[in-house]
């Protein structure tokens, strides 16, 4: 997959946890299934994810996403067995994805 793939799939995975965060929310019944379909893209971006780095912060940043995926993909769990403990996942998912954003802005 190059570059410009993925950076497409990643911003549509990105809107559709968004959406299907926020219409779980009013009780809209296709809602899990935005999230699930957006967090499985945004796994699987991180997991294709150059990690032949050389600096070991850099592969360590790579991890947390991958591992930032997962919890997501967890949420998504959670979300179809109606229960709200998706909402935690979510916000560790989220401030692993910032403070990797922040790291890693500063790392290239």
């Amino acid at each position: 997959m190059n570059q410009q793939t993925k950076s497409i799939v990643f911003a549509v995975s990105g809107i559709l946890v968004l959406a299907g965060s926020v219409l779980y929310l009013s009780r809209w019944t296709c809602a899990p299934y935005l999230f699930a379909v957006g967090a499985a893209g945004m796994t699987v971006c991180y997991m294709t994810a150059s990690s032949k780095a050389s600096n070991l912060r850099l592969r360590r940043l790579n991890r947390l996403n991958v591992l930032a995926g997962i919890a997501m993909i967890i949420a998504s769990v959670f979300m179809y067995k109606q229960r709200m403990e998706w909402v935690a996942c979510l916000l560790i998912a989220s401030l692993v994805q910032i403070y990797t954003s922040f790291v890693n802005s500063g790392e290239q």
